[in-house]
């Protein structure tokens, strides 16, 4: 396998070095270093709007669809600890499933797998998406999936987040526009949650991704995001709108995922049957 050096002090790549790399490129500029801890800032309290889309004690009144989704897209998520995403820290229970339908046959558009008319197939959607690109680490799979999967109207290509993870990452490891063959990265869901819903078309998805990189190394963070998804009656696509409140990065399956409220991603037997 090929060694990846630093240009500037001639060593092989350190596994703290790694580290930086894929939490600086996961998390973005939310992604600090103070020795060799990784903080992931989040400045979030308790999402309080799921299922329906409506506050507990009552409704949105008279606001239209784009306010109520709004609203459920802006609410704060669960505040963990700065570096939950990169220590492990095993839950002794295991959080509620969420049930995951399986794809449809064939693939969609950039060779994403297509999910059904659900919340919870909003929910596997916006992972296939998230693990087609994360795994590529590749501008133009990047963009070909953007163009795909994003609605006009949604996040340009150049603010997408995966956007700017996949740029932070080939740029932090001294690649070019896609990974080099000896650079893996590999993504798996390891939980989920559906923030709220406005009607049966729309829904804001999270999931939380277990990721693993690695350049002579490896290292592995739980990495998470949410997405408004529009069902645009073939397939869910992530929608119009800002961005939505960050979600909590954490280990998978440890003690901040589950105070966090991600649920447990399990595959739904019933849809086999």
């Amino acid at each position: 396998m090929r060694t990846f050096r630093d240009s500037g002090a001639g060593e092989p790549w350190s596994r703290q070095r790694l580290r930086l790399l894929l939490v600086t490129a996961l998390v973005g500029a939310l992604g600090v270093v103070v020795g060799v801890a990784m903080l992931i800032a989040q400045s979030v309290r308790p999402a309080e709007i799921v299922g329906d889309g409506a506050p507990p004690g009552g409704g949105f009144g008279a606001l239209s669809p784009a306010s109520v989704r709004d609203r459920i897209a802006a609410a704060p998520m669960a505040l963990v600890d700065a570096a939950a995403a990169t220590r492990p820290d095993p839950a002794t229970e295991l959080a509620p499933p969420i049930h995951i339908p399986d794809p449809a046959e064939g693939r969609g558009p950039a060779g994403v797998p297509v999910f059904g008319h659900t919340a919870e197939g909003a929910v596997a959607q916006l992972a296939a998406i998230d693990e087609s690109v994360l795994e590529a680490m590749s501008v133009p799979q990047a963009r070909e999936v953007h163009t795909a999967w994003v609605e006009t109207g949604g996040p340009s290509f150049e603010e997408w987040d995966l956007t700017q993870n996949v740029t932070a990452f080939l740029r932090g490891a001294r690649q070019g526009a896609t990974k080099d063959v000896t650079t893996m990265v590999e993504v798996a869901p390891a939980g989920g949650l559906v923030k709220g819903t406005d009607g049966p078309d729309w829904t804001l998805a999270c999931v939380l991704l277990d990721v693993v990189a690695t350049i002579q190394t490896s290292y592995r963070m739980g990495w998470a995001n949410c997405q408004r998804m529009q069902w645009t009656g073939q397939r869910w696509q992530i929608g119009t709108g800002t961005q939505p409140a960050t979600a909590p990065s954490a280990w998978p399956s440890s003690k901040a995922a589950l105070a966090a409220g991600w649920l447990t991603w399990t595959p739904d037997e019933r849809s086999r049957r």
